[in-house]
């Protein structure tokens, strides 16, 4: 495995941090942290966003650059490049989306949605090809609470030895025009298995910046747990 000394390391998150961050964040979002939100980009509309953690115990960051197109009916896709890290380099995976809003009753403040991601490695590779898919109910109230909860289900080597299922959840509550507080969980002893309280900052028009706390649901005391930042910009 490839090892970055420490001056590599921070030039390699300053280069994708340049490359990236001109891409998310006022009209919509694909996930509220990293569990898929009820948000659906309009037709035409282009959305990019630059993730990333930082683990104080090993300690180690990772990067998620993707981006994500509105195309009409209910429906977004994107592209998202999983595994980027430092200073080891962890296998790189290129990962196509959709999502689709299938009902919504804007009256009554439901909707429902589903979506797929599929996971292709490019380096290190443990499988030919992996799977995501969800279904997920959301609820929001005029006071600008909205919940989300519904199930998933991973493919074998995505996020565990063996194929895995369960819940996931979602909780925002804006406070102002500015910030909403946020919350999320995937249910699980995975590699996404974390509870994310944050919050969510709208620093201008277009641009946003997410931060959020994640906490293990298994091998906290061990040091699973971690910091999370994203940047996204909508490009119009």
């Amino acid at each position: 495995m490839l090892t970055l000394r420490r001056a590599d390391y921070f030039r390699f998150w300053f280069v994708l941090l340049w490359l990236f961050l001109p891409w998310r964040c006022a009209i919509a979002q694909e996930t509220v942290f990293d569990v898929p939100s009820a948000d659906i980009l309009d037709k035409g509309k282009i959305y990019g966003e630059l993730d990333g953690t930082v683990r104080e115990s090993d300690p180690s960051a990772t990067f998620t650059p993707r981006v994500v197109f509105g195309v009409g009916h209910g429906v977004e896709v994107g592209l998202n490049f999983d595994g980027l890290s430092a200073p080891e380099v962890g296998s790189l995976e290129i990962s196509p989306t959709v999502k689709w809003r299938i009902w919504n009753d804007a009256d009554a403040g439901w909707c429902f949605y589903v979506g797929d991601d599929l996971f292709f490695p490019a380096t290190m590779r443990a499988f030919d090809v992996g799977n995501y898919g969800y279904g997920s109910f959301a609820k929001t109230w005029k006071h600008g609470t909205r919940v989300g909860f519904g199930g998933y289900d991973f493919t074998q080597e995505v996020v565990a030895r063996g194929n895995r299922a369960g819940g996931q959840f979602t909780l925002e509550q804006t406070i102002g025009k500015r910030v909403t507080l946020a919350a999320e969980w995937y249910t699980g002893k995975t590699s996404v298995g974390y509870v994310n309280p944050g919050a969510i900052f709208k620093i201008t028009s277009k641009l946003c910046l997410y931060t959020a706390y994640q906490i293990g649901n298994y091998g906290v005391r061990n040091g699973n747990h971690q910091f999370l930042w994203e940047f996204g910009y909508n490009f119009n």
